[in-house]
């Protein structure tokens, strides 16, 4: 009877295993996520309750929550923060991945164009745009940020803005003039107001 009843308390103190995910830093990004005197991470520690461990060798970052009652949700988030910064992301601009309602979107453009580096470089400059002005242009009728770094677009924003950029940078991809992407996002962020507006306005039925 004794050796039943420690069984079951060894059982009621049998640890949980610990939530841990991993992202991979470029070598040249990783002062960034750490920032000035590890500023950055431990601020993204905070907001998150995560331990964020960075291999200043591999670029590799393991994410843990600090105590048993993190959410999951937030490692994640701390994560996709992670993640933003790898894709070319400022800590600033980053840190808005961190928000309940954004999210992080990624476009591999090898997966649309090859690996060629005349292609990727034909594409990566017709969505930055001379001086930029097409990136921005985006990002401003979207209110999104958007981040073109290697051979990755990465969009942050809201679930439909940030997919609506998304579709918008694929149509310049596909060689879509930049008056027809234009015209394409004011129609659709106009729709997506309306919508939004409707539903702030109606009133569920009791």
């Amino acid at each position: 009877m004794d050796d039943e009843r420690e069984v079951k308390q060894a059982r009621s103190y049998t640890v949980q295993p610990t939530l841990r995910l991993y992202a991979k830093l470029p070598i040249e990004r990783i002062g960034v996520l750490i920032g000035e005197g590890g500023k950055v991470k431990t601020e993204v520690m905070r907001r998150t309750r995560t331990r964020i461990t960075v291999d200043s060798t591999t670029g590799m970052v393991i994410i843990e929550p600090e105590a048993s009652d993190v959410t999951p949700f937030m490692v994640m988030k701390a994560q996709e923060f992670v993640k933003a910064i790898a894709y070319g992301f400022s800590p600033e601009r980053a840190m808005r991945v961190l928000d309940e309602d954004q999210i992080l979107i990624v476009i591999d453009l090898k997966q649309h164009v090859g690996d060629s580096p005349n292609h990727l470089q034909r594409v990566k400059g017709r969505i930055i745009g001379e001086k930029g002005k097409a990136r921005k242009t985006i990002e401003e009728m979207t209110g999104t940020y958007i981040s073109v770094y290697d051979h990755y677009v990465a969009i942050i924003g809201d679930y439909e803005t940030a997919n609506i950029a998304k579709e918008a940078i694929e149509m310049l991809i596909q060689g879509r003039q930049h008056s027809t992407v234009y015209r394409f996002l004011e129609r659709a962020m106009f729709t997506l107001r309306r919508t939004r507006m409707t539903q702030l306005w109606e009133k569920p039925y009791v």
